[in-house]
């Protein structure tokens, strides 16, 4: 088990690497000089040019890559030219909320999901599996930013019983312990604001959670089905098992194992899909950080934001190889053991010649 935890952690570092890399060559390629951005807009030429060379801009592209790689392992990933202060400090600072908008849609996404497509797969063929299916369906074919738009309309404008945007209410204050509202307010004791800010969270959770739920609940149904029809299926219903478990702890808990994959890569997805859902619902974000970032040509910003999500993929990824091996015992590794003879014949009584 420990070396296989090593193999995964040692591909890690490797598509890290590769990631740094990608993420050097952005900064060549895309439009846009650091250097003008760094020395500002009016700028002389001489400012620029001191900039560049503050900057590194000047080196060799190898040079520049050596230098660009040795500031990502230190934790510098630059200066934003919008807030004037480090890249990485920004990004701690919005990062938590985004994390709590993830969160947030991620729990939405599981119980929605999986109980649809645990239903879909048991009522294969019938009303409720036809039902199910199309409303995934429904739900991934609306784009993010429109579902957005029309639940603001609806439980804001018409019915009034949800906040429009924001974190919080006027008047409403937390202290910033985490960065994350409903936790910080939980952590300080203070319920009343805990619940504003829980109603300011359910529209864009609902809202970034929606297409993602087709995907599980479509890959939860496959499984299932497959899990259903099997041999082990048969043998537990035969041995007598209530229904509920035969097809909750035999069918669903295989039925999963293909379906975490799919939650791991969703988590990486779901920050780059909080760019819409927080400018929609305007919420503080790594996603409205990115759009401000482009807006004022700031890429050191973006692409910072980009590595911090290459990196929310490789943990979650490298968390859902550790719940597949909890979950199927067949991918953990084994201890190789000498073959042992069964049945050992006696010596001949005269003894060996």
């Amino acid at each position: 088990m420990v070396r296989f935890i090593t193999r995964r952690l040692g591909q890690l570092v490797i598509v890290f690497a590769g990631l740094v890399v990608v993420a050097f060559l952005m900064s060549v390629i895309l439009p846009g000089d650091p250097g003008r951005a760094a020395a500002g807009r009016n700028a002389t030429v001489a400012q620029v040019a001191e900039a560049r060379h503050r900057l590194g801009l000047d080196r060799p592209l190898l040079m520049q890559f050596g230098h660009y790689a040795a500031r990502i392992l230190h934790g510098d990933l630059g200066t934003s030219v919008f807030t004037h202060q480090s890249v990485l400090s920004d990004i701690r600072q919005v990062l938590p909320s985004s994390v709590e908008l993830v969160v947030a849609g991620m729990i939405i996404n599981l119980v929605i999901a999986v109980p649809l497509g645990v239903l879909a797969a048991y009522r294969r063929g019938r009303p409720a599996d036809v039902v199910a299916r199309l409303f995934v369906l429904v739900g991934a074919a609306m784009p993010a930013f429109w579902l957005g738009l029309m639940l603001q309309l609806i439980f804001a404008d018409q019915l009034k019983i949800l906040p429009l945007s924001g974190q919080l209410s006027f008047g409403v204050d937390v202290r910033r312990i985490t960065g994350a509202t409903t936790l910080d307010a939980l952590l300080e004791g203070n319920f009343p604001a805990f619940g504003d800010a829980l109603k300011h969270l359910i529209l864009p959770a609902i809202a970034l959670s929606a297409s993602f739920i087709a995907v599980v609940a479509r890959t939860v149904r496959s499984s299932m089905i497959t899990a259903l029809d099997s041999d082990y299926i048969v043998l537990a219903r035969a041995t007598g098992a209530k229904e509920w478990r035969v097809v909750v702890r035999h069918g669903l808990r295989n039925a999963l194992v293909p379906a975490s994959t799919i939650l791991g890569m969703q988590l990486g997805w779901m920050l780059g899909a909080t760019v819409l859902v927080e400018s929609t619902f305007n919420r503080t974000g790594l996603g409205a950080y990115m759009v401000t970032g482009v807006l004022q040509n700031d890429l050191y910003a973006v692409i910072g934001s980009i590595l911090t999500i290459g990196v929310v993929f490789l943990l979650a990824n490298f968390a859902v190889d550790l719940i597949q091996l909890w979950l199927n015992p067949r991918l953990r590794p084994r201890r190789r053991t000498s073959a042992v003879p069964l049945v050992t014949s006696p010596a001949p009584a005269g003894g060996v010649s």
